[in-house]
């Protein structure tokens, strides 16, 4: 069976690229939207789900609990302990992952058409009937410290961290969502069932699925598979209250090698000039090593490996983020050279060539996401928490296409602001002065 669910693999891995996905919206007898893309040549299915909130709802004092619950779910569900979980799982050639994030809780399922209902069946006790027994939560709890242990000798963990907590605050985002050796450690079995009614109930529920399956049958499994589950969880927790003081906050760190971080306000995923944003953070660092702060960093400079920013969306902030590592007498320089490539986008624009070159890489590369079930499935579910309509697929490059020269450097004067751009250094940086405020 595991040799049939390795050849659909490989299958799927072999299809041509393509953004033609036709999206059907649906919604259960039981009230389950969804969406569905039919995709009948391979008897293979990929499910989604979403449970909007994850980590961002532990309490303060029980950092971590939605993390350990998700790390437990499949380690022992109704009747089967750990092992015999595992085992079933094997023998029905299914794969169940489950994650966490700091918005989100993700639960991705693959199996194949002949042992559909087994293998919903077997999801659905990890989802409904989990067990958390103790040797199980001690057993998680375990690898999520030796992380955690992990992460402080690290300096990007360390400069990621200290980032977060310098610019988001009180708000969850500010502190990892792995939680702390200290609330951790006394995570009760009794944490871990909250954790589990405040994260996935069906208010915040996203589901998406491609493969082979109707709309009738994809309505009977759905319900089947989530009809059980809490109908409301956890309030929400509100948009952060981000600040970007500007500056350099310096963390000493024993290594040869400084990591920075850097960070400025960004912009929402809805608003209008999101593509012409999208374009310009290609041109700056986001297109690998033709943009401006790889070529003036990297190639011209000498003074590391990679550099690179993108725009990130979380549910309760917008940043525009990047990172740097550089050796410690020369990290200085880097950063001089990233704030001043950020103000000369920001004062003199970008050229109409480069503007071409993004636009050819961004539409091209765009059809290259949906090589297989699996990716369309996370692309369709994706696509619903963040509002996007169905045709999105099929009209996004054409709006990446209808960004003008005027649009992307005037957005450029409007957002980039290098006086907020706030940088984290961990390591151990020579002529390099914290002045963060």
């Amino acid at each position: 069976m595991t040799r049939v669910f390795l050849f659909c693999i490989a299958l799927l891995l072999a299809l041509p690229a393509r953004a033609d996905v036709e999206i059907k919206e649906m919604t259960t007898p039981g009230g389950i939207d969804a969406w569905l893309v039919e995709e009948h040549s391979i008897p293979f299915i990929a499910l989604e789900l979403r449970f909007r909130g994850g980590a961002a709802l532990d309490d303060p004092e029980k950092r971590g609990a939605i993390t350990l619950m998700t790390a437990t779910l499949e380690e022992g569900a109704g009747d089967m302990d750990a092992r015999e979980f595992t085992e079933r799982t094997e023998e029905l050639a299914a794969s169940f992952d489950y994650d966490v994030y700091d918005d989100t809780l993700t639960v991705s399922a693959r199996f194949l058409s002949e042992n559909r209902d087994e293998a919903v069946e077997h999801l659905r006790e990890s989802l409904v009937n989990p067990r958390f027994d103790q040797d199980a939560i001690d057993r998680v709890r375990a690898q999520i410290l030796s992380i955690i242990r992990s992460d402080e000798k690290d300096p990007r963990s360390q400069a990621s961290e200290a980032l977060d907590a310098l610019i988001f605050g009180d708000h969850p985002y500010a502190t990892s969502r792995n939680g702390t050796i200290e609330t951790v450690s006394s995570l009760t079995r009794e944490d871990i069932v909250a954790a589990h009614e405040a994260a996935m109930a069906r208010d915040r529920l996203y589901v998406s699925a491609v493969g082979d399956i109707t709309e009738d049958e994809l309505a009977e499994l759905l319900d089947r598979l989530l009809g059980d589950l809490p109908e409301t969880g956890a309030p929400l927790p509100p948009r952060a209250d981000v600040t970007f003081p500007g500056g350099t906050e310096v963390i000493p760190f024993e290594t040869p090698q400084s990591v920075a971080v850097f960070a400025q306000p960004g912009i929402d995923r809805d608003h209008p000039d999101f593509f012409a944003a999208y374009l310009l953070n290609h041109i700056l660092g986001g297109g690998g090593f033709e943009s401006r702060l790889m070529q003036e960093v990297r190639e011209k400079r000498g003074l590391t490996y990679g550099v690179y920013t993108y725009l990130l969306n979380k549910d309760g902030a917008d940043l525009w983020a990047g990172s740097v590592s550089s050796a410690n007498d020369r990290v200085a320089e880097a950063i001089d050279v990233i704030r001043a490539e950020w103000a000369r986008i920001r004062d003199e624009g970008v050229t109409a060539a480069e503007l071409e070159d993004a636009k050819t890489y961004l539409t091209g590369a765009y059809p290259l996401r949906f090589d297989g079930n699996g990716p369309i499935a996370n692309i369709a579910v994706g696509m619903q928490m963040e509002g996007l309509p169905v045709d999105y697929i099929a009209t996004r490059n054409d709006q990446v296409m209808a960004v003008t020269l005027d649009d992307v450097n005037r957005v450029a004067r409007e957002y980039l602001d290098p006086g907020k751009l706030t940088f984290v250094v961990v390591g151990q940086p020579e002529g390099l002065m914290d002045d963060s405020n």
